[in-house]
């Protein structure tokens, strides 16, 4: 996930006010470009969240007078470890503490993140020694609350009540001990919220191509403490122009640091084959470009002396200019979950013949005796681990297509539990169980057709936008195949562009994808049959191939969502209050 944008509509913010670049239909891009900025550590969006803890009825382990608590908060791998985080000061002789040490946590949509937090009764012999230094096995152990962050972002109020269990909770209720509350409130930063809308232009570039003017796009990025160079913004590519004026990029003052930090400003050459020619550069922050708006003036490119020499950088004819400086605040993917919006998770599953009698181990469709999963179950759990927390009721529509139920011609959208009459289950286990039995009572057969499986979430997700409920609907469609509908799946985005709805695609197997590709329409926004045009990209495909050995196959994909979310409700003027 990127931190600024440029599209139609001037750019979108997503968590915290970053913002996700979304492709412009009239403008050649994209993959290079994005693989220029992934190599050099363009990473997520997030937005920084403030912890507050307060605890009540905690056990009295002094003898003379109340316990001394102090909270140490920890983040939990997924191999179980724990790595500390922070600690709280310690609160003299209280049982209901509110502590006043506040930890600010970065909150990553696309992830799940597991806090552990330990309270325990500090001896009085050690209340002069900073709290860092404070051996916790020296301590006294009151009590542990666990719970994963997306759990307290979620809640109406940002806060969640814990009770302190001391014990084993797996052993059983009889050896964990409830022994208190604690109280997590989640409060984001202010900064995530404060952006500075900038209207970029550059005259007099020098050509890079030789039998047409260069293709330029600019990359803003900040340096960090340890000297790194880390890009945080991009603009669209404009074609054939020395004078180009990009279109508003949106950057979130958070991300920089703030008005004073450097930043470097690179303008670029397009290539289509992903190695960009550099045109040249300038070093600005955001104070600076604000003075060369504020004046009328412009700041000359220049390019760096080559390593080994003693010459200054060159001073170019090319000058960089800010036709626009605007700060505002914007709302936040936050600011909605506050307001009671909900993410609601739908799956669409691929049974057609092409993927292998799920009998034998060669399958797709295999079920591994040894509870190994397939790439279909690795996929739904992928994406129901981090979804479920935004959900409130974990009721889920679940379809397949491209299979001959029991006794019935070939279905491109059955609902996987059976019925004839709804498509939901239970929870993530329900479509895992619902998933695994209709594989042994359909029949695999074809072709490849999405446009039914899209057009039941559309028509959902339209339900639910008609009785004004506060949703936003995910659907994953799993496949191993190649597209045979491709117009009809097309006219189907279109028209569901327009609901509250995003479409991720994961391919599996060694098929041909390039029709995904399309849909995916970061090259050029969808058209229907009509000549409707897409009022904006609803559809993320990833292959499962290309996602290396232990990362989520779904995190670069759900990383994109609450941009696409923002996206929608800024299209609808939709605003929290």
């Amino acid at each position: 996930m990127g931190n600024c944008c440029s599209d139609e509509n001037g750019g979108h913010s997503a968590v915290g006010g970053n913002s996700a670049y979304a492709a412009n239909q009239n403008n050649g891009h994209n993959e290079a470009l994005d693989a220029l900025l992934k190599s050099r550590g363009y990473q997520g969006l997030y937005s920084h969240v403030e912890l507050s803890l307060s605890a009540t009825g905690l056990r009295d382990r002094d003898v003379l007078s109340k316990s001394d608590p102090m909270v140490v908060i920890y983040s939990k791998g997924r191999d179980g470890s724990l790595q500390e985080l922070g600690r709280t000061e310690v609160v003299p002789n209280s049982l209901n503490p509110k502590w006043i040490t506040k930890y600010t946590i970065a909150y990553h949509f696309e992830t799940v993140q597991n806090l552990v937090f330990r309270v325990c009764d500090v001896d009085t012999q050690f209340h002069n020694q900073d709290v860092k230094m404070l051996k916790l096995e020296e301590q006294d152990f009151l009590g542990e609350a666990s719970c994963t962050l997306s759990e307290i972002v979620t809640k109406s109020n940002g806060s969640l009540t814990l009770d302190l269990i001391r014990g084993e909770q797996s052993s059983g209720p009889k050896h964990a001990e409830k022994s208190g509350t604690l109280t997590v409130c989640a409060e984001e930063s202010v900064a995530s919220k404060t952006t500075v809308e900038l209207k970029l232009r550059c005259s007099e570039l020098v050509s890079k191509d030789l039998f047409s003017k260069s293709d330029p796009f600019l990359v803003i990025s900040k340096h960090t403490e340890s000297g790194m160079v880390v890009p945080i913004c991009k603009t669209e590519v404009i074609k054939d122009d020395h004078s180009p004026k990009w279109k508003p990029i949106t950057v979130n003052i958070q991300q920089v640091g703030s008005k004073d930090s450097p930043l470097t400003i690179e303008c670029y050459d397009f290539n289509s084959n992903g190695k960009h020619d550099l045109i040249g550069k300038v070093q600005k922050s955001l104070a600076d470009l604000e003075v060369l708006h504020s004046t009328g003036s412009s700041a000359n490119l220049f390019t760096s002396a080559a390593v080994g020499q003693n010459s200054q950088n060159k001073v170019l004819k090319s000058q960089l200019f800010v036709d626009s400086f605007f700060e505002k605040t914007q709302h936040t993917f936050l600011d909605y979950l506050a307001w009671g919006y909900e993410l609601n998770f739908m799956v669409a599953i691929d049974f057609t013949a092409s993927n292998g009698n799920p009998r034998l181990p060669d399958s797709l469709h295999y079920i591994d005796p040894s509870g190994r999963p397939n790439d279909y179950q690795r996929a739904i759990l992928d994406a129901g681990e981090v979804l479920q927390f935004y959900d409130k009721d974990r009721r889920y529509p679940a379809w397949g297509f491209g299979a001959r139920p029991i006794d019935g011609p070939v279905s491109h959208c059955f609902n996987l539990n059976g019925s004839s009459d709804y498509c939901e289950v239970e929870g993530i286990q329900g479509i895992m169980t619902a998933y695994m039995s209709a594989l042994f009572n359909v029949s695999l057969a074809g072709p490849t057709i999405f446009g039914p499986v899209v057009t039941s979430a559309a028509d959902i997700a339209n339900q639910s936008l008609m009785k004004r409920k506060r949703k936003y609907f995910i659907l994953l469609i799993i496949t191993d195949g190649v597209i045979t509908d491709l117009q009809e799946t097309m006219d189907a985005l279109v028209h569901a562009a327009d609901m509250p709805l995003s479409v991720l695609i994961v391919g599996v197997g060694g098929a041909d994808f390039k029709e995904m590709e399309i849909l995916d329409a970061d090259k050029q926004r969808l058209e229907s049959t009509r000549g409707r045009v897409a009022v904006r990209d609803i559809v993320q495909f990833v292959p499962f191939r290309d996602v290396q050995s232990g990362d989520s196959v779904l995190q670069a994909l759900l990383a994109e969502l609450p941009s696409q979310f923002l996206e929608y409700m800024r299209l609808k003027r939709i605003q929290p209050t």
